[in-house]
């Protein structure tokens, strides 16, 4: 079962579009009047004209449309919209070996795109660990690997020229193709743009020649955790850190380039991309509810220790060769062990990959704050002090991927990182249903506010609820260039939707009876919350200026 499309048309006209987990922040559905897959860059243009000629909202979406937000949902109301979906713009990779570049259609998917530059001995330096999503796509959101060195690991960074249709007068055609250069002041808006200029119909991204990486993960004490990550990302190219607080471990990733000729051929099988049983899936889903019900906290310790217990064992699912791992250092071309996504690819009626939102398996939400290096040692330390009350809390997490911590370097894209940064990645469980509480979601409600208000952290653009975007644009020096390029591209707003504005501007909407469960807002009365199963809007324990949704059994310590 590989996972279904994003967009689901029905006889009677009209269209439903999804994200890969089914389900957008809000639960509500996407509607949109039509849909039109162009496979050239000029049938696009005419798809941008009509919309223009028409006055249609229009948005874009690739063959995967990972992206959490509501990002690519046209409007409101499905009568005047129309979707563009890349998944059929993916037939051009033209490869410059003399110039080290290669330009390909924004449709194109990143495997296709990473094996092909490969066939040509080259490589593509910075990709996101994921590789279920399109060129356009990636650097549209600001997709990242990991690295501090060369260019840095997001993506956009490597974007050297693309092209983009964009509205235009009734004379031009009501649509038109912008080349951009490097040396174009409107890349710096473009490379990282959420879709809102235009639709991307290339990218132009520059290569090296191939090399190969070696990579060893030291599980380890997480004792000096926040006075080493430092130096991690400055001795390791693609070094990364994985911690896990209820288990009091960090794991170093010691991932650089080596030469061709080392041996290996190592491949990246992350396990949670792995092409999965869907018995596993639904079972570990059933056991997670299970234990939710039941309040279990110890339950999802005993989780956590067997998943991380599991990992160790298996290396992340990092192989010696394409079958299994043997130890380390895994040595392998930079094209298999930069990223990873085997159940995209499945082939078995009774495997899919584990959230395939049709099997009712893994359901969660991925909270991402992006902070400037000079404060994570402080977060660190804030989180550890959260953790140290009460270790079972941080369980839920660990039973996931605990924190995922990656290194991304200062870039000049308007809405990129202005520093050096650093990025954490957690996952945790969310309910089948948006009134249903969660096991110790204060825990995780404050360390989500003491990431992105204490600390500033910024969030990412694909990733996060709600909330993580309150006041985004003052997180931004050059949030006013990239309006001003908008404004000049778009100037009918017709690539805008109350939904990208809330992401894009980060303005808090009227709050209601529990829209503090699902990140809808931030708690400031009980009824945010869930008084009537207990739930009632109370101070952070560390970070006292949170406000978060406690289980008790008494309002009396409630905010009123």
């Amino acid at each position: 079962m590989p996972p279904p499309p994003p967009v689901q048309c029905n006889q009677t006209g009209g269209c439903i579009l999804k994200n890969a987990y089914g389900a957008w922040g809000d639960r509500k559905d996407c509607h949109v009047s039509n849909v039109t897959y162009p496979t050239t860059e000029e049938e696009l243009r005419l798809a941008v004209a009509h919309a223009n000629k028409n006055k249609l909202k229009v948005k874009t979406v690739s063959k995967f449309s990972h992206t959490i937000p509501k990002l690519a949902c046209p409007c409101s109301q499905s009568q005047s919209t129309l979707l563009i979906s890349t998944a059929k713009l993916d037939s051009n990779i033209d490869i410059d070996v003399a110039n080290l570049t290669v330009t390909a259609d924004a449709g194109v998917p990143l495997r296709q795109l990473i094996d092909r530059v490969e066939e040509e001995n080259l490589s593509i330096v910075a990709a996101p660990y994921w590789e279920g999503v399109s060129v356009g796509g990636v650097i549209s959101t600001g997709a990242h690997g990991s690295s501090w060195w060369g260019k840095g690991g997001a993506v956009h960074d490597h974007v050297i020229g693309l092209s983009l249709v964009v509205p235009a007068k009734e004379s031009e055609g009501y649509a038109k193709i912008i080349r951009i250069e490097a040396n174009d002041p409107l890349l710096d808006a473009a490379k990282v743009s959420l879709g809102l200029l235009g639709v991307i119909s290339e990218v132009k991204l520059s290569l090296e020649p191939g090399f190969k990486r070696s990579i060893t993960f030291n599980f380890t004490d997480d004792a000096h955790i926040e006075d080493i990550f430092m130096d991690h990302a400055k001795k390791h190219e693609f070094g990364d850190i994985t911690w896990y607080p209820s288990r009091r471990t960090a794991v170093y990733r010691y991932d650089d380039r080596v030469t061709l000729n080392t041996r290996g051929d190592g491949v990246n099988d992350f396990i949670g991309f792995q092409d999965t049983s869907i018995l596993i899936s639904k079972s570990t889903r059933a056991a997670e509810k299970a234990l939710e019900t039941a309040k279990n906290a110890n339950g999802k310790c005993t989780l956590a220790a067997t998943v991380l217990g599991f990992k160790k064992l298996i290396a992340n699912g990092f192989k010696n060769n394409a079958l299994i791992f043997t130890g380390y250092p895994i040595v392998g071309r930079q094209g298999k062990l930069q990223t990873s996504g085997a159940c995209l690819y499945s082939r078995r009626v009774d495997t899919s990959c584990a959230w395939d939102p049709r099997i009712n398996g893994l359901f969660f939400y991925e909270t991402t704050a992006i902070f400037p290096a000079n404060k994570f040692k402080d977060f660190i330390r804030d989180v550890k002090k959260l953790r140290d009350l009460k270790p079972e809390n941080f369980c839920g997490v660990d039973s996931y991927n605990g924190f995922l911590i990656r290194f991304i370097k200062a870039s000049s894209a308007y809405l990129g990182q202005s520093e050096d940064s650093i990025v954490v990645d957690y996952n945790y469980y969310r309910a089948d249903d948006a009134s249903t509480p969660r096991l110790n979601q204060d825990v995780w409600e404050e360390v989500e506010q003491m990431a992105f208000f204490k600390y500033g952290a910024r969030p990412h653009w694909a990733k996060n609820r709600k909330l993580a975007f309150l006041n985004v644009q003052q997180k931004y020096a050059n949030f006013s260039r990239f309006l001003a390029a908008k404004n000049q591209m778009d100037p009918q707003n017709m690539f805008s939707s109350e939904w990208s504005d809330e992401i894009l501007f980060g303005t808090e909407a009227a709050k209601f009876d529990g829209c503090a469960l699902e990140g809808q807002c931030i708690c400031s009365e009980d009824r945010h919350c869930s008084p009537s199963k207990g739930y009632f809007c109370k101070p952070g324990l560390v970070y006292t200026e949170a406000r978060v949704c406690r289980f008790s059994q008494s309002p009396m310590t409630s905010i009123v």
